[in-house]
């Protein structure tokens, strides 16, 4: 079945940076758009970032737009999203998922994903 692994969460200060990764298996992970969503303490979940299949378009919320960064590897099944300048207010469960529909672009609204990792908790202290 299809597993998403994600790790890298953590305790930061504010103005730190951390790299979250997401490792996917049983799915051709190279033709599906990718996203990270997280959820704060007490919130909905809100999209963070998404990837296209190929990895030529992303998208951002404007709340990390110009700090976070999506990369994917295809080769190695892989999603990162690189975080830098974090803020307390990033403080949250962040979540990989994986768009239903391949060779699609990036996607924000969470009913267009099929598939979720367990989530990594990220604690940014001010």
């Amino acid at each position: 079945q299809v597993q998403l692994v994600e790790s890298g969460g953590g305790l930061v200060q504010a103005g730190g940076s951390l790299r979250l990764s997401c490792a996917a298996s049983g799915r051709t992970f190279s033709l599906y758009a990718m996203g990270w969503f997280r959820q704060a303490p007490g919130k909905e979940r809100e999209y963070v970032a998404g990837i296209s299949w190929t990895g030529g378009t992303t998208s951002y919320a404007d709340s990390v737009k110009g700090r976070f960064a999506i990369s994917r590897d295809n080769f190695k099944n892989t999603v990162s999203l690189q975080m830098n300048r974090l803020k307390p207010e990033d403080t949250a469960v962040y979540y990989c998922a994986s768009v239903t529909d391949p060779y699609g672009s990036t996607r924000s609204e969470m009913t267009e994903y099929d598939y979720w990792g367990q989530g990594t908790r990220v604690t940014v202290s001010s």
